[in-house]
This record gives structure tokens, sequence and C-alpha cells, in this order.
């Protein structure tokens, strides 16, 4: 095969032909939409509409939702767990929820 679409709710480096999709959240880590996907689903992409299909019928994919389970979390402590609980999804930036926040931080005092 030479080339194919590649979908991802990660971030992804060094690829090149064909297109891509990334960033697709919520991940599919907390149930998003990635986590229903099996093989052999239909996916249909028109690029000029920025719409991405997956060809499965409401009442199986309500039925994968009911089945689907969370995985155990990789870490226990440490950075690892951090991430994990509270690293946003990608299209909100992929920042650590309690660094948002809209009041300035005044700069310090210069003696």
């Amino acid at each position: 095969m030479r080339d194919m679409l590649r979908i991802s709710d990660a971030r992804m480096s060094g690829t090149s032909y064909g297109a891509c999709v990334l960033h697709v959240a919520p991940e599919s880590f907390i149930g998003g939409p990635l986590a229903l996907v099996q093989d052999g689903d239909v996916i249909e992409i028109d690029v000029p509409n920025r719409r991405l299909s997956l060809r499965v019928d409401d009442a199986e994919l309500a039925r994968r939702k009911r089945l689907w389970r969370a995985p155990r979390p990789r870490y226990e402590r440490g950075y690892g767990a951090m991430f994990a609980r509270h690293i946003t999804q990608a299209n909100e930036g992929c920042d650590f929820d309690f660094l948002e926040g809209t009041a300035s931080t005044p700069d310090p005092e210069i003696h």
C-alpha cells in the first residue's frame, strides 16, 4: 500500500503523503468518537466540506457506547498521572486545566 488516510486523536510527526486528520476530540481514551470505531468500519471524509462521517448506524453506535469501558490509567502517580487527570483535549489546547483562568498575572516588582 502506497498511501492511506490517517485519523488520530494524538499528535503525529514524520508523516508524509496523503491526508491526515489529527486532534479528533474528545480523545478515545475518555470515550471520544474514535473509541467506537472498529476494524472494517467505513469512514467517509469530505475535505472541501470539512466533514468526517463514520458509516455505522445509530443503533450500533449506541450499543458500542453502552459496552465501552474506560481503560485503566497507565500511571497511578507522578507526572503521567497528573497529565492524565488534568490535561485538556486537543481542541482546547492540550494545557493543564489548573492553569486556565482569565485573571492576568501581574509583573513582579523589580528592586
